[in-house]
């Protein structure tokens, strides 16, 4: 690798932590209260990534519906959330010598702070991040850049010793937006194939990839 990279900026759902079971839960369960019998669950994989305000502006007009929908979302995926969520295979050993030899660590995700923290310490992880920046935090989300350039600020650290690592097209998007490198994971639920059409610079199989490529 050419440029030195210093800090890694990862996405949650779906690449740091397992939430893919509870996310297409909740959306099943909330979509069945107002559009009875119309969603599978091939029907919402899309909905993983954008946020939940994009998501459900896209069903209805009406902004009450749009936060009703919301709130009965959040009630579900809470009620939910240690039950289903899991651990991905390489995430905490590869997060903790990543610590240890001195990265900037950040997650940058298009969740509410509350639940990302929730996600974080569930699986142990928060202890090894410096810096969150999640819904909340920003006027604009992935794949817009703000949400990286919140993290760099924070950090002290600039796009070309940065990577940006995720599952969704908005994580590699955001992070050629920004200016970084970009590592998309193979795991995503979308499939390697999808993940990688965004044309990401790397792919990873196993977060211990990320050791490979780093040199470490």
């Amino acid at each position: 690798m050419n440029n030195k990279i210093t800090t890694i900026l990862f996405d949650l759902d779906g690449t740091l932590i397992d939430t893919n079971e509870l996310i297409i839960s909740t959306y099943l369960n909330t979509l069945e209260k107002y559009f009875p019998s119309k969603y599978k669950r091939e029907d919402v994989l899309p909905f993983l990534g954008p946020t939940l305000h994009e998501v459900f502006g896209g069903m209805t007009p009406e902004p009450e519906q749009v936060e009703e929908m919301i709130a009965a979302y959040r009630e579900y995926n809470i009620s939910k959330h240690d039950e289903l969520v899991k651990e991905f295979v390489g995430v905490t050993e590869t997060i903790q010598t990543l610590k240890e030899r001195g990265y900037k660590l950040a997650v940058v995700t298009t969740k509410r702070l509350d639940v990302t923290l929730k996600g974080l310490r569930l699986m142990n992880l928060e202890q090894f991040f410096e810096i969150i920046v999640a819904y909340e935090h920003v006027k604009k989300t992935k794949p817009d850049p703000e949400p990286i350039f919140n993290a760099l600020e924070q950090l002290n650290s600039t796009p070309s010793e940065t990577m940006m690592v995720g599952d969704n097209y908005h994580d590699i998007l955001a992070g050629k937006n920004a200016g970084t490198l970009t590592a998309g994971v193979a795991w995503s639920i979308k499939g390697r194939d999808y993940v990688a059409s965004y044309e990401p610079d790397y792919m990873l199989e196993n977060m211990t990839d990320l050791l490979t490529i780093l040199g470490e």
